[in-house]
């Protein structure tokens, strides 16, 4: 095993450029071999066995990973995924990020590292402040570094000068207190991830159907007749879903993936936890895929609808539901007339895909009804992501596929508890009900105006009228669009601070002062005045459940999440408040409490959620009881996009690899991929790169032009994969750069992560 001195230096391990075979198969061997590589390599066997054994478990701690559901009723004994042993190893890592670490290295030295070198430097085990003009992170106590925050946020000209942003993978109880303490302070200012991942998904189902949430339970998949997968790779992202998919399939479900780039993890699954699965070939996922064009998401659905129309037509009352139309729904006569000025082929060129697959998903999807369908970003990060989830929901509403058992909408969370802090209230919008909750609970007037989301945050940064920002969790910086023009507007505020458990890009390009508070991570435990606390979080199904480590903190000196928000809060406010953050803190039943009283669907909050597995929250939809204008779920009409391409233009998408989740960089194998060692690459289309007169591994430049504004991402590497034709692949964060911030989706001011035009040049 590597020592805590070796493990703490610099990483060495990047080669030169790999690139082999992309797999046809995710699972099996390899993803347990890599789990056991990851987790043992990081805290060592015995330990790492432990904590393995107690991921999701009904007393165990939470995956800090993504948010898929586990089963209500039971848990096996490895309830775990390939990403989820990652996530875990990171956090549980031996390696020290400590006072040692900083006074070696200076930030900016820290800042030519690359993103999987900063994230590899270990746990931060103190309080640390880079102080006015200085080159160094120092140690500092808890108690100035919250006096220094609550006197700069005291001395601001208005509340809104400050923006506190939050990450999905906060607890519960701690965004409850955070966003508490920042309404109490004054401001609306609480942009969140989900600005960033699905609010394109909240906001158009919200329009529809009157939830901002998924309809579906995972019991639904295992009675589904169609799964569609639109936009999303479970293998990577979300791997725990293979399994659900898997059952489906045994059940007799059919599933449909439409994506641009075949993925390993919906084509076939060897079941790591089944031996019989890992000796044999494994089970074949997907039935008919349809490789999309970038962003042709809404082309299709509308020649799918238009498909299904006629064969209506055809034989009337055989292939529609228009008993719950006619009940349940409004605006079905315009959505049929809208569809009929759209000519079939057009639609279909578009697309990318030939007339005969259409025909055959519309023929799969005209004689079921219990349809579901999936997806993620591949749909909400572009101009047009509400308009995508909303024709989801047009095609799921014609065929009377919601509001019953295994059918509904399912748009796949990423981080852990995502879904959870959006319930708390962390948003920049303060509905009035919860405005008037919060009033009567808490005796206090919140702020009524809007505050600012990510996009419009960094803008506010970058013109001067935000001057301080927080944290609490996340990779600020390497999660927004515009790398550089993000680094300068945070570069502006006087003070940044972070609650972060590993060093991230975010921590090296700061405010004027900078402070980094070290939280306890999802595996260790937390110890109060009243004892050790369990926290709670939400999953993408709605149910809400505890999660408790059982290690020993990295550090005697972490403190955990809602501990840090209610000393800032007593350091900020004083005796301005109507809380008393002690009592709150000192045992987090006391929180549970407060959000009882405040948030509907927590009745009985701390007795249901100790409760074996936790509880449901309310869904409307789910029952089909459609909390809209109407009372009904809505059909809307929605526009094509218009993307006009040069012929040297390429339709750009951004990506995870396989061994990074969000921001965090595991390591350098996108292996279903089979791209190895580095991350600065672009796949293309072969018939393309003949066309550039570029090869394998060559280097090229990319560059985006919006406005007038240049923006070059350098020596990318060219990796020959199967895309369609202009259109072309890259991760992030290294790609973000080209992303304009001033761009974003309609309504839900999402980036446009996945459909950036760009050019692609040779390097000289």
């Amino acid at each position: 095993m590597s020592t805590k001195k070796e493990k703490t230096e610099r990483p060495t391990d990047q080669q030169p450029l790999k690139v082999t075979a992309p797999e046809q198969v995710a699972g099996g061997l390899s993803a347990i071999t890599q789990s056991a590589r990851h987790v043992y390599s990081e805290v060592g066997i015995v330990e790492g066995t432990r904590l393995l054994s107690r991921i999701n478990q009904f007393e165990g701690f939470d995956c800090p990973g993504c948010a898929w559901p586990d089963p209500d009723n039971h848990r096996s004994a490895v309830e775990f995924c390939e990403n989820g042993a990652k996530a875990v190893a990171e956090e549980a890592t031996t390696a020290k990020a400590d006072a040692a670490f900083f006074r070696k290295h200076a930030v900016e030295e820290l800042s030519g590292w690359t993103d999987y070198e900063i994230g590899k430097s270990g746990r931060i085990t103190e309080p640390m402040i880079c102080r006015k003009g200085k080159t160094h992170y120092e140690p500092i106590g808890w108690a100035e570094a919250f006096q220094i925050i609550g006197q700069q946020l005291r001395q601001l000209g208005s509340p809104d000068e400050a923006v506190f942003y939050t990450s999905g993978r906060t607890s519960n109880e701690a965004a409850f207190l955070y966003q508490l303490f920042v309404r109490q302070y004054g401001t609306n200012n609480l942009p969140d991830c989900s600005n960033m991942c699905h609010e394109s998904s909240g906001t158009g189902l919200s329009e529809t159907l009157g939830i901002g949430k998924g309809s579906v339970k995972l019991e639904d998949f295992y009675q589904a007749e169609v799964i569609m997968i639109m936009g999303q790779n479970p293998g990577t992202n979300h791997p725990r879903m293979l399994t659900a998919l898997e059952m489906a399939k045994k059940n007799g479900a059919k599933i449909v993936s439409v994506n641009p780039l075949p993925e390993a993890g919906l084509i076939r699954f060897k079941h790591p936890q089944q031996p019989l699965s890992l000796l044999g070939k494994g089970t074949v996922l997907t039935d008919i895929f349809l490789q999309i064009r970038l962003n042709a998401d809404v082309p299709l659905l509308k020649a799918l609808m238009k498909m299904l129309l006629e064969k209506e037509n055809q034989q009337p009352g055989t292939v529609l539901d228009h008993a719950f139309i006619q009940s349940q729904t409004s605006g079905y006569e315009a959505l049929v007339a809208d569809l009929n000025q759209y000519d079939l082929e057009a639609l279909i060129s578009q697309t990318g895909i030939t007339k005969e697959q259409l025909e055959e998903t519309a023929a799969l999807l005209a004689t079921r009804q219990k349809i579901i369908v999936c997806w993620a970003m591949g749909l909400t990060q572009h101009e047009n992501g509400v308009d995508n989830v909303r024709e989801i929901v047009n095609l799921l509403l014609l065929k009377g596929s919601i509001g019953k058992p295994g059918a509904g909408t399912c748009p796949v969370r990423g981080h852990s508890n995502v879904q959870g802090d959006r319930t708390m209230g962390i948003w920049e919008k303060l509905k009035p009900a919860f405005a008037q909750r919060l009033q009567e609970v808490f005796q206090f007037e919140p702020p009524q105006k809007d505050g600012y989301d990510v996009l419009h945050a960094i803008q506010a940064m970058a013109e001067g009228k935000v001057k301080f920002f927080m944290g609490l969790g996340g990779n600020f910086l390497s999660a927004t669009p515009d790398t550089n023009h993000t680094a300068k507007a945070l570069e502006q505020c006087l003070m940044t601070v972070q609650v972060s458990t590993k060093l991230n890009r975010s921590h090296l390009v700061h405010g004027k002062t900078a402070l980094i508070l070290p939280c306890l991570g999802r595996t260790e435990w937390d110890l109060q005045n009243s004892g050790f606390q369990f926290l709670s979080v939400e999953n993408s199904t709605g149910v809400v459940h505890q999660t408790q480590g059982n290690k020993q903190p990295a550090s005697p000196y972490l403190l955990s999440e809602p501990k840090i928000v209610a000393e800032l809060a007593k350091a900020t406010l004083g005796s301005n408040t109507t809380v008393d953050w002690e009592l709150m803190v000192s045992n987090y039943d006391h929180i549970r409490v407060a959000i009882e009283k405040t948030i509907p669907g927590f009745e009985h909050y701390n007795e249901r959620v100790r409760q074996p597995g936790g509880f449901y929250l309310p869904n409307s939809a789910r029952v089909g009881n459609f909390q809209t204008e109407t009372g009904k779920a809505l059909f809307t009409l929605n526009k094509n996009p218009d993307h006009i391409l040069a012929d040297d233009d390429f339709l750009m998408m951004t990506i995870r690899s396989h061994d990074q989740y969000n921001t965090t960089i595991y390591g350098l194998h996108d292996r279903y991929r089979g791209v190895h060692y580095q991350r600065r690459v672009v796949l293309m289309n072969e018939s393309d790169m003949t066309d550039m007169h570029v090869k394998n591994e060559d280097f090229v430049h990319l560059y985006s032009y919006y406005d007038g504004v240049e923006r070059v991402a350098r020596d990318f590497q060219v990796v020959a994969y199967q895309i369609p034709r202009q259109c072309v692949a890259t991760y992030f964060p290294e790609a973000n750069v080209l992303i304009p911030a001033n761009r974003s989706a309609r309504k839900s001011n999402q980036p446009i992560s996945k459909s950036v035009v760009v050019k692609i040049r040779r390097t000289e």
